[in-house]
């Protein structure tokens, strides 16, 4: 898909304006509070989701007004489309090619983005929910079905641990834990195979990323790291059943703890850089240049299965990379229409063909 143009009307600090890109290579430039990654942000919330700051809606309003509105035209699916999003008062109209929808995930089958931000620089150093997440919005966006599951299991899984906790104080109660163990399993189960599916897919396109990004110095791969003996090549049924087992292993430690120990929400992802932990011991280069290989690799997968190549949205993505590889990010990414900003001039110089725009105080001039 191609962004053709953007609207936006009393949207965070941006003056109210229009943004025409080109197909290939836009750099946004600019110095800090500007308004660079609000246009990104912007762009963004076309995916049916929240900002990936985690902002409230409430603060996507600009200052002293009751309505933020934002309208785009795009090429989807081998035809020209709109969207239009108004927020006020805690609450989203949306709008598909003038046909008002109950909901934004209504567009998510319409509209496509991966985004890499600086706080996606927190998936290599920080928890396993973050690199969970990372997974879990890809394969989420990939089908509404997979959203739809990981939504039951996180019930499943809280009444569970409701019914453990209750245990404590009624032992009668055990007897009704194996109902809710199957269903996890089941439930848990699909998400872990959808997972495995992912990363192999991972592996295969951000291990080539990795290679141009590094300038073939640097070899990337992913391993899945569950406690119930998972392995790669398991399908959804014997997935099921080592769940199961290992909940029944579990079962004392869950009772002592009052949570469930096992399962897909325990899981991890180890990122791994020349056969060492990225997390252990790649530099701030090399885990940046890790993240990125992994959200372009996101846009080559959802690419393969939806047909559709998203935008891609990366926000002070050149900072603390060399030459080499900044001339890869602004140069080589071939056939996606992409959205840099940086805050240095001296940046975009390297870009070879594209559309360069600065912004000034939420203008661009």
């Amino acid at each position: 898909m191609k962004v053709l143009g953007l609207l936006y009307e009393n949207y965070r600090n941006l003056e109210n304006g229009y943004l025409q890109p080109c197909e290939g290579v836009n750099v946004i430039y600019g110095r800090n509070a500007q308004g660079k990654t609000n246009l990104l942000e912007a762009l963004w919330l076309f995916c049916g989701g929240h900002s990936f700051r985690g902002s409230k809606d409430s603060e996507l309003i600009a200052f002293n007004k009751k309505t933020a509105v934002l309208k785009t035209s795009f090429y989807s699916f081998e035809r020209e489309q709109t969207a239009e999003i108004k927020i006020s008062s805690g609450k989203r109209e949306v709008k598909i090619n003038d046909v008002p929808k109950k909901s934004s995930s209504a567009l998510i089958e319409k509209y496509n983005a991966v985004v890499f931000s600086p706080e996606h620089l927190t998936l290599i150093k920080r928890g396993p929910s973050l690199r969970r997440n990372f997974i879990d919005s890809a394969v989420c966006r990939e089908k509404l079905k997979n959203a739809v599951i990981i939504s039951k299991y996180n019930k499943t899984l809280n009444q569970r641990n409701s019914l453990l906790k209750d245990i404590f104080r009624h032992s009668e109660l055990k007897d009704t834990l194996e109902i809710w163990d199957d269903a996890l399993c089941v439930l848990g189960a699909s998400i872990i195979f959808q997972r495995l599916k992912f990363i192999k897919q991972l592996t295969k396109y951000a291990g080539e990323y990795h290679k141009g990004i590094s300038d073939n110095s640097e070899k990337l791969s992913f391993s899945y790291c569950s406690n119930a003996d998972i392995e790669d090549d398991d399908d959804e049924q014997t997935i099921a059943k080592k769940l199961k087992n290992a909940l029944l292993k579990c079962r004392r430690e869950d009772f002592n703890t009052g949570y469930t120990n096992v399962g897909p929400h325990r899981d991890d992802i180890d990122i791994i850089i020349n056969s060492k932990k990225a997390k252990l011991y790649a530099s701030q280069g090399q885990q940046r240049s890790a993240v990125l290989s992994m959200k372009l690799a996101e846009a080559e997968i959802l690419t393969k299965r939806t047909g559709e190549k998203p935008i891609i949205l990366l926000d002070d993505v050149l900072s603390e990379l060399d030459n080499s590889r900044q001339e890869f990010l602004l140069n080589k990414i071939e056939d996606y229409q992409v959205f840099i900003t940086c805050c240095e001039k001296s940046n975009k110089e390297q870009l070879k063909k594209g559309k360069v725009f600065k912004i000034e105080n939420g203008k661009i001039v």
